[in-house]
């Protein structure tokens, strides 16, 4: 029996409409042969005078995709195949390719981002690590540059750190390879510019992605944040953690992992006033402890060490726990990480604000064309429609697989299916049959490592901690007697050549250890093996205390275990092959992946409130930065509304108070009131107020001499006004984001609480901001260089 994916009616038709498209440009095959490499080199030009005298990427696409497939052939020995043609055209057009591992995706990218780099707007494409961006960057570029295209690279080495004329350079180039991760931090960094000259990209205009489903659905629930601006840091993180050591599960706290919540019961309430000796843990008092015992909380149980993080050199690091990598760089934010460090005893580090956050949902959704590649897209295609609006086309394999994928075998216990699989592995170990072992986590490989180690069986484990290394493991992967273990997503991108011999043998043996969360990856797992022809086999060993099982299993399944799972039951060691089982194992993953699609589409629900307010925040910084309209009547008219609604709602009639608030916002200087001043006069101050601004005004125009030079200081005041209060917004909505969720628990719509609360917060932001752009207009010391204006 072999497991099919089978090829729906619609698909078949969008091949048909791209099939037509190909014999267009195979007719074009034998005229671009006869053309001398001088010619062939000056298509480029002839395409884009074409576009430049009113044609479109779509007139040029077949002759633009015939030449540059004859300059494949001259300059990397490769010409792409057919269904390379089809790939690379569904790219063109705005599509997810699903094109199967070993299929040439990095060939069929060169075809869309030779003709949409003719555009003069850019191609970008993101892969899923800096290995593979520097790799495919490298194979490709030749061809690129003998067609007199530019290339960037956005990887950099480990200790080096790119300029902006480097980024810009990068981001200029015709065709960029550069992560995704790489993308969205230098997007960020991009809108944190004060001025044209720190700017360094373009406006987005056509990317694919590699990897699609795993950058644009498995890593897009995690938002990139750039952190700074340490905040002072709380001596409540030791009480909190040593408070929640005492407390007993059920009686004054419940978790829920599956949800990932935990929360103070009644009980642990009272008893937290006790132990504080405060008399109301949820006043405003006593807010920053209630945080930081719900900080605690999560820490304890709902992270585990060497699953959601390790501790290296005195260090906390998150794992990306379906891959075992270490996520450099990356920590968790509002307090979490600090919580988590108390918890492992290791220095606390400083816990910073977020300055600046996209979503990967919200960043490649600003491109106006965007495609991706992939092995699986076609099962996530209505997720990938609804997120990103791009469909699926399943492109055929060059030669038919001859993989077989065999149905899978489940077993009662973990020790069964521990033993199965390893009768398994020996007996193909035995003829020299290469063995990739894939596992979900990293604590299942392991476990697979120590029985293959008491077999006497020698193999590599993959970290994945040295990219380079993982893909030359799993490079090696074919080579006859080799026993690769893995987890789930490691070396994902680089193909396993068979070996000499290998062939004979029945090629490369995918074994799955489980089930995964996602069918995604199941099929991802299959085609390993199978390359382009070559024979192969898959096989899946399932418990029934298999983490999926655990969590989606259905209550009959569950009672069905209980009686079994002694290892003295009557049929231990024997397979389950009743329909029954093989139904809750495809049930169970059915809700996982609903699970996760819930989890994702939530995240983009909560972004949409932050996505509209950095959208306004970062067109009005560019419109300071790009356009010459003078600020000078508006800064008169903020500091008119300023003064106006203080007078009416915050300051008090008083000679104290009007003193304190010149000194706090208008004029450190400040010494003597007017003759004949009434504080009680609301006239009279406001009338103070306009003479010390004038006064300050006219004071900054003498020292900058020029109105240009003054314009540029209002400019830089506005500017650093919406930086501060920008930075103090995208904190308070990622501390919010945290809060809300817990409203659930109160039948309460997270969701809409969050987008109140995030438009409470956005329109004090503005009041807010009108403020400090007069306390910086009013206060601020501007030196002049004769180059550029800067505060002090």
């Amino acid at each position: 029996m072999k497991v099919k994916q089978k090829q729906s009616l619609l698909n078949k038709l969008k091949l048909r409409k791209l099939k037509k498209i190909l014999r267009q440009i195979n007719r074009l095959e034998k005229a671009m042969r006869q053309l001398s490499d001088d010619d062939l080199q000056n298509q480029t030009q002839i395409f884009k005078q074409r576009l430049a005298a009113g044609e479109t990427l779509d007139d040029i696409m077949v002759e633009a995709f015939a030449t540059m497939r004859e300059a494949d052939r001259r300059i990397l020995g490769m010409f792409p195949f057919d269904v390379q043609v089809l790939g690379g055209l569904a790219l063109h057009l705005g599509n997810i390719a699903e094109m199967k591992t070993g299929e040439g995706k990095t060939l069929t990218a060169t075809l869309p981002l030779y003709l949409n780099a003719l555009s003069g707007k850019g191609a970008i494409l993101v892969t899923t690590n800096e290995y593979l961006a520097k790799r495919d960057a490298e194979e490709m570029e030749q061809v690129y540059r003998w067609m007199g295209l530019s290339v960037g690279i956005g990887v950099f080495d480990e200790n080096e750190e790119a300029d902006i004329d480097e980024k810009r350079s990068v981001y200029a180039a015709d065709i960029t390879y550069i992560t995704g991760t790489g993308l969205g931090f230098d997007y960020l960094s991009e809108n944190l510019a004060d001025s044209a000259e720190s700017k360094f990209m373009r406006p987005f205009n056509f990317v694919i992605v590699d990897e699609a489903d795993a950058v644009l659905l498995d890593s897009a629930q995690t938002p990139l944040i750039i952190s700074g601006l340490p905040r002072v840091q709380s001596n409540l993180y030791p009480a909190a953690d040593q408070f929640i050591k005492v407390l007993h599960e059920d009686e004054e706290y419940v978790v829920d992992k599956d949800e990932k919540y935990v929360y103070l019961t009644e009980e642990g309430a009272a008893y937290a006033q006790e132990y504080f000796a405060i008399n109301d843990l949820y006043s405003q008092n006593y807010f920053e402890l209630n945080r930081h015992i719900n900080l605690a909380l999560r820490a304890h149980h709902l992270f585990e060490k060497d699953k959601d993080y390790v501790v290296m050199d005195d260090e906390v690091k998150l794992l990306d726990n379906r891959t075992g990598r270490i996520m450099e760089g990356t920590r968790l934010q509002s307090g979490i990480h600090q919580a988590i460090e108390m918890k492992e005893g290791v220095k606390l580090t400083k816990d910073s604000r977020a300055i600046a956050s996209v979503t990967y949902q919200s960043l490649f959704n600003m491109f106006p064309k965007l495609s991706g590649m992939t092995g699986t897209g076609k099962i996530a295609e209505d997720e990938l429609i609804a997120t990103y609006k791009v469909p699926v086309i399943v492109i055929p394999t060059n030669t038919p697989i001859q993989r077989m994928d065999y149905p899978d075998k489940i077993y009662t216990t973990l020790p069964e299916k521990l033993y199965a699989t390893m009768d398994f592995v020996k007996d193909l170990h035995a003829k020299g049959q290469p063995i990739l072992l894939v596992s979900g986590t990293v604590a299942v490989a392991e476990i697979y490592s120590r029985l293959l180690l008491q077999e006497g069986i020698s193999h590599n484990v993959l970290t994945a901690k040295n990219l380079a290394k993982e893909a030359q493991i799993i490079k090696e992967a074919g080579q006859m007697g080799a026993v690769t273990v893995a987890t789930s997503l490691a070396g994902r991108g680089t193909d396993i050549k068979l070996g000499k011999g290998v062939r004979e043998l029945g090629g490369l043996a995918v074994i799955g250890t489980e089930r995964m969360q996602s069918s995604r990856e199941d099929w991802q797992l299959r085609g390993r093996s199978g390359r382009q022809g070559d024979p192969g086999m898959s096989q899946f060993f399932i418990s029934l205390e298999d983490e999926l099982l655990v969590l989606y299993s259905p209550e009959w399944l569950r009672h069905y275990f209980d009686k079994r799972q002694q290892n003295k039951h009557s049929k231990y060691g024997q397979e389950l092959k009743g329909f029954y089982f093989r139904s809750a194992l495809k049930n169970a993953q059915d809700k996982s992946e609903d699970k996760a699609e819930q989890a994702r589409q939530s995240t983009i629900k909560f972004d949409e409130s932050l996505r509209v307010q950095r959208n306004k925040i970062y067109a009005l910084r560019d419109s300071l930065i790009y356009e010459d309209a003078s600020l000078s009547e508006k800064i008169t008219h903020i500091f008119s509304e300023v003064m106006n609604y203080d007078l009416s709602e915050t300051l008090s009639l008083t000679e104290t108070s009007v003193r304190r608030y010149i000194l706090d916002n208008l004029d450190y200087n400040f010494h003597t009131m007017p003759e004949n001043f009434n504080p009680t006069s609301q006239k009279d101050i406001s009338r103070l107020f306009g003479e010390i601004y004038q006064t300050e005004i006219q004071r900054k125009a003498k020292r900058l001499v020029t109105p240009e030079k003054l314009e540029e200081f209002y400019r830089l005041a506005v500017l650093k006004a919406i930086d501060q209060c920008w930075v103090e917004q995208v904190d308070t909505l990622q501390q919010l984001k945290g809060m809300v969720t817990m409203r659930q628990l109160g039948q309460r719509n997270a969701v809409q609480e969050y987008y109140y609360e995030s438009l409470e917060s956005y329109n004090q932001m503005e009041v807010i901001l009108k403020k400090q752009i007069v306390r910086n207009v009013m206060l601020s010391v501007v030196e002049d260089d004769g180059q550029s204006i800067y505060f002090v």
